[in-house]
């Protein structure tokens, strides 16, 4: 199997980033910077596993029709996928997947 290359779109990884940054600042008093930066790191680095070990599905979301969709326990990540790239256009923290 070729290696896969992955690109991951600023909507995404914004997504990622404010999410974790919402929580910081919600719970400011026992969530701190170095979390932040894990839980980023951790949501990002999971990417890598879409067409390998995180399955294709189809998207629960009408805004995602026409895209291949992939979970893991925390994150919802929707791509497109060419043989050889995944290219990540969208991520929706699981608490927030509702229409």
């Amino acid at each position: 199997m070729a290696d896969i290359h992955y690109i991951i779109k600023p909507r995404a990884a914004q997504k990622i980033y404010s999410f974790y940054r919402n929580v910081a600042k919600k719970y400011r008093h026992t969530y701190d910077k170095d979390e932040l930066k894990r839980n980023v790191h951790d949501a990002v680095f999971s990417i890598y596993g879409i067409e390998s070990t995180l399955l294709r599905r189809e998207p629960t979301l009408s805004r995602w029709k026409g895209y291949h969709m992939a979970n893991t326990d925390k994150w919802y990540f929707v791509y497109t996928f060419d043989g050889e790239t995944v290219t990540v256009v969208d991520a929706c923290h699981a608490q927030n997947m509702h229409a």
